[in-house]
């Protein structure tokens, strides 16, 4: 608490001494036989404000180390260090009761954090569990391809396709708070990362007739190829979904003087402006998700952003509405010890 704060609180403390001053002097003036000089009572008011002053500065001095520790700093956490120091009967009154908050607080987090960690190992097993259905029922698929119309097969293996990316997507959501535990960093080459993803994807491509090109020289970056394969797989689906048929979704790898640059550029509707700033929200779908035909989630470039982020790849939109997108990811030249390379 700065001085001129508290003199600005101790208002009624200065209001009771002008009274008490204004008092003692009407009680001299009614003393009787006692001659009043107003050199007298400004004597007075000298000395019992010299009082007044001393009074309060030591009050000060004494209290200043204790509102220290009430203080709220950038680099102090509240709610993580107990209150010491107490001695006067107000100060204990104080410290007991934010000791109290600050108990309650962390036994309420360590429960949330026991739930979350509940929620998780459900959801990690759900997934697993899932995932040996869905494997099944498409081998079944496959076992039965001739012996249905090539529609309703089509249809079938979408939908498959489709329920199996959802589920990819809860499993990379749970995972997301504990990402360090799950990476694995190391030399990958760029083409070996994207191409299981373009083939896992090459229904899309047929069915709307959309022309897929690789462009550019394979380049070795240093990554985790797993998490990157994710984060290419959320950019080419929203791709092939916003991109009408007969349409062009292109991958371009382009070697950079501080990194590599993977561009996913497409001829697709774009994004309008009023929703670019949103598009990395978490559970925003905007004007182009809400359409009927074109159901999305949500999480996929809120995953792909927060993914990204957490590898130090820089991933940048570009888009015009009604003409298309581009979407960038810089892997920036990093050796072992994550650090910049200088170029020679």
């Amino acid at each position: 608490m700065t001085i001129r704060n508290y003199i600005k609180d101790q208002w009624l403390t200065y209001l009771g001494w002008i009274v008490f001053f204004m008092l003692t002097v009407f009680v001299i003036w009614l003393t009787p036989n006692y001659p009043f000089e107003w050199s007298i009572a400004g004597y007075l008011f000298v000395i019992e404000f010299i009082g007044l002053v001393g009074i309060q500065s030591i009050h000060y001095v004494l209290k200043r180390s204790w509102w220290r520790k009430l203080a709220v700093s950038e680099d102090y956490s509240v709610l993580q260090n107990y209150l010491t120091g107490a001695r006067s009967s107000v100060e204990k009154l104080q410290q007991q009761y934010v000791n109290q908050a600050i108990q309650e607080h962390q036994a309420m987090m360590q429960e949330v954090i026991s739930a979350q960690e509940e929620q998780k190992e459900y959801i990690d097993s759900w997934v697993h569990e899932i995932k040996l259905p869905l494997a099944a029922s498409q081998l079944l698929l496959r076992s039965i391809e001739f012996d249905i119309p090539d529609d309703k097969y089509i249809a079938l293996e979408n939908e498959l396709t489709r329920m199996n990316d959802y589920v990819e997507q809860v499993l990379y959501v749970a995972r997301l708070e504990s990402f360090t535990k799950d990476y694995l960093i190391q030399e990958s080459s760029l083409k070996e990362t994207i191409q299981p993803v373009i083939r896992s994807q090459a229904n899309y491509f047929i069915q709307k007739n959309i022309r897929f090109s690789l462009i550019g020289e394979d380049e070795v970056v240093l990554t985790d190829p797993k998490w990157v394969a994710f984060i290419y797989r959320q950019i080419v689906s929203n791709a092939i979904k916003y991109t009408d048929d007969a349409g062009v979704v292109m991958t371009r790898i382009e070697k950079q003087k501080r990194g590599v640059m993977l561009h996913i550029v497409d001829t697709g509707i774009g994004i309008p402006p009023e929703d670019l700033k949103r598009i990395f929200d978490k559970g925003f779908t905007g004007t182009n998700g809400r359409n009927a035909q074109i159901h999305s989630t949500g999480l996929g470039l809120y995953l792909a952003k927060n993914l990204a982020q957490k590898l130090g790849i820089e991933l940048t939109f570009q888009s015009q509405w009604k003409e298309g997108t581009t979407v960038s990811l810089f892997f920036p030249k990093l050796s072992y010890y994550n650090e910049y390379e200088e170029d020679e």
